[in-house]
């Protein structure tokens, strides 16, 4: 007689390592992302909900509405997918990538993967559903002409694009805005009815009600109309709406704001180390608002003992909060020409947040012991209470310990020996920077002085002195102290990481440095020494601004990430940015991990998960960027508007890039850049040579090189576009060798001047 099959047992419950986590963040805690992710692993197929929920022991009707909300959740995470049966499958076993969009002008994009790894190159067919800023899966098929990882969309994870800016036209009826960020190569429709008063020309913002699909163009209304092109201070608020940068505090946010007083509450002040006898003071520009950095240092021993303290910005923003969650929407503070975008509301940026003299603020310290070589000894953080003793600026400082100001250095008596100790610990933490190899490039950043009217009055360069380097060694010191102690208590966080340089870009280095004699040493992995020995070995040669520009641009972008890879350019093996929490969101994730463990807290319940920070970390980069490419925008319309009643003036200049269609230029007094187009070279055909960083003339032998200095006379100016075209004066050198009427084989890159 067979015997009944006994039925099978139900799902033996595992522990989930992550409990206590979740029990800290939600009342009805259920299973964490890591146990889901790990019942898929093990159960080796795709599941349903049902029988997900079923194997994981969620039963209860609430229980299983936050398991949907949780999976929803890990689905635009791009952790899983559904197929079509409805199934849960595990991302990382199938050959799929989330990441974020970068979108281009000529219809293309790229996925800049989570993970990191290449970007994957979407052809314009793929970009069709796509707009610039959105996260995307997508399958990764082959590669392209240029064997660059190339893939097809999956699926769309989340949306970021909801409003932009542009022009409004109207042709035979048909109304649309054609967006002013050239990263978005999609027009928006508008309907009639939508258009509420816009006319043609002029710059509107406009709201996205359906986003792009593989039929139509995206569909938007008007929303706000900006103005002429050429009315004042519009190029901010075109780049503000261009670029989606969160500009307006939510209700929420004013609601949980109201709560602070600008005092720090008494009881915040408990159990903290009391060091509002130290006299720390802060460093910074002239019109600087935010103070969220102050230093002291003393002599101890052979050597220092130097205190970094970081105004604490986690006691007030609390994880989950409204206020949080803007503070990550919009990861970074944005400084335009005439004004900041925030990231946190002023009571905090530059009330209790900002460590303003002779006024109680919480802050995070790192304690330092520092040896005359510059080697870190002892290190400890505390949560603190200080007093600033004093507001400096860089020039002040570097006045009283370069300049030696009598004057100065008698008013602020009793903190001048301070000083000089900070200024002695400079000096070893950059004897231990020059040991190390960091590499150091010589960069100009400008200042745009505004005249009567708003109106562009001149651009003025910042020059760098020892109070800045001062202040950068020390910020330096605590931001790797910071990586290790996270390290150490293996909590999951951002790093701010820089790769090395690719294989290609290295080759393409190599060759150019051969061209001239030189070599990179290191064989195929040089590390940031061999880059360093290189630029002082050539820092007397007429040519050093060409092989330090070449350098530089072989490497990559630095950016955030929870896999710490160290950082080349600094030659660091850890590093993370600890220092500026008021204006980055990276640095106030930094602080709430050395917090939670100063708190007795570990990795098991720490708030965020490794993959809650893979994602913070590909936010914050996308974040950073688009920052940057909202002010460059900004500033570049105002240069161009600098430059409009310059037409016909010739200026001196200097090639900042070499490309197949022209030369970028930029004018040394100035500081404007602005293209020479190929067709405005002497008559000539004109072969690109991409390992030369040059253009030579085939006929002539005219010769145009990176960093060449060059006299130009400024062309035309198109503010639509923000560009600035030039045209040479005179004439370029000659080709060492180059017989003037020979002919030279052809080039993949060649253009003739049209006359």
């Amino acid at each position: 007689m067979n015997k009944k099959p006994k039925p099978q047992k139900a799902a033996r419950r595992q522990r989930d390592p992550y409990a206590e986590r979740e029990a800290q963040k939600y009342a009805r805690p259920i299973a964490s992302r890591e146990a889901i992710l790990s019942w898929l692993e093990k159960a080796g197929k795709p599941l349903r909900f049902e029988r997900l929920a079923q194997d994981l022991h969620i039963h209860h009707s609430d229980d299983i509405e936050a398991l949907r909300r949780r999976l929803a959740a890990m689905l635009r995470d791009g952790q899983l997918v559904q197929n079509r049966s409805d199934e849960y499958c595990l991302v990382k076993l199938l050959p799929l990538m989330a990441g974020t969009i970068i979108g281009h002008r000529d219809g293309f994009g790229f996925l800049k993967p989570d993970e990191g790894g290449d970007d994957v190159f979407l052809p314009p067919r793929q970009m069709r559903t796509l707009m610039h800023g959105d996260r995307a899966l997508v399958r990764v098929y082959g590669r392209d002409a240029r064997g660059r990882p190339e893939g097809s969309l999956v699926d769309v994870l989340e949306r970021n694009t909801r409003e932009l800016a542009g022009r409004f036209v109207e042709e035979r009826g048909v109304c649309f805005v054609q967006p002013d960020n050239s990263r978005i190569a999609h027009t928006v429709l508008v309907p009639a009815m939508e258009r509420h008063g816009a006319r043609s020309g002029q710059m509107v913002v406009v709201e996205i009600t359906q986003q792009p699909d593989k039929q139509s163009e995206p569909i938007g209304r008007v929303t706000r109309i900006l103005g002429e092109r050429h009315a004042p201070g519009i190029e901010v608020e075109l780049a503000v709406h261009a670029h989606g940068l969160p500009h307006e505090w939510p209700a929420e946010v004013q609601q949980e704001i109201r709560a602070f007083s600008e005092l720090v509450p008494e009881t915040a002040k408990h159990g903290r180390l009391d060091l509002r006898s130290t006299p720390l003071v802060t460093i910074d520009g002239e019109d600087a608002r935010d103070f969220d950095d102050a230093v002291y240092c003393e002599p101890k021993g052979n050597g220092y003992r130097l205190l970094v303290a970081i105004a604490d910005v986690s006691h007030y923003v609390q994880p989950g909060s409204a206020l949080d969650h803007e503070a990550r929407n919009r990861g970074t503070s944005v400084y335009f020409p005439d004004r900041v975008i925030p990231m946190l509301p002023e009571i905090l940026s530059n009330g209790l947040c900002s460590l303003k003299p002779q006024e109680d603020r919480l802050c995070l310290v790192c304690e330092m012991q520092v040896s005359a070589e510059g080697r870190i000894g002892r290190v400890q953080f505390h949560e603190g209470l200080m007093r600033s003793a004093a507001r400096f600026t860089y020039t002040q400082v570097a006045r009283m310990l370069v300049d030696r100001d009598a004057a100065l250095r008698r008013e602020y008596a009793q903190l001048t020996p301070h000083l000089e100790n900070l200024y002695g610990v400079y000096h070893a933490l950059a004897k231990a920077r020059a040991a190390r190899g960091a590499i150091e490039f010589d960069s100009t950043e400008t200042r745009v002085i505004f005249g009567e009217d708003r109106k562009v009055a001149s651009i003025k360069p910042l020059v760098r002195n020892d109070a800045h380097r001062l202040i950068e060694e020390c910020m330096v010191a605590a931001n790797v102290e910071a990586a290790h102690f996270l390290e150490k208590h293996k909590l999951p966080s951002l790093y701010r990481v820089h790769a090395g340089p690719d294989p290609d870009g290295l080759q393409e280095v190599r060759q150019f440095l051969g061209s001239l004699g030189l070599s990179l040493g290191g064989g195929q992995k040089p590390q940031a020494m061999h880059y360093a020995r290189l630029l002082d070995k050539v820092k007397a040669r007429p040519d050093k601004s060409l092989i330090e520009t070449v350098l530089l641009r072989s490497l990559s972008q630095a950016v955030y990430s929870p896999d710490n890879i160290g950082h080349f350019g600094l030659a660091l093996g850890h590093y993370a940015h600890f220092t500026s929490p008021i204006r980055r969101y990276p640095d106030l994730l930094v602080h709430r991990g050395i917090r939670h463990v100063l708190r007795g807290g570990n990795d098991r319940n720490f708030y965020y998960s490794l993959q809650q920070m893979l994602h913070l970390g590909s936010h914050c980069s996308m974040t950073e960027r688009r920052a940057d490419e909202a002010t460059r925008d900004a500033t570049d319309w105002l240069k161009a508007e600098y430059m409009r009643d310059k037409v016909g003036e010739e200026f001196d200049g200097f090639i900042t890039s070499v490309l197949p269609f022209g030369l970028f230029v930029q004018l040394k007094e100035l500081f404007v850049e602005g293209l020479i187009h190929v067709t405005s070279l002497p008559s000539d055909y004109y072969s690109f040579d991409a390992a030369g960083h040059r253009m030579v003339g085939e006929r002539s032998g005219r010769v145009f090189r990176l960093t060449d200095v060059i006299r130009v006379r400024v062309s035309g100016v198109n503010l639509e576009e923000h560009k600035i075209d030039f045209e040479p004066v005179g004439t370029a050198p000659v080709a060492r060798g180059h017989k003037p009427g020979a002919r030279r084989p052809a080039k993949p890159h060649r253009r003739k001047r049209r006359s």
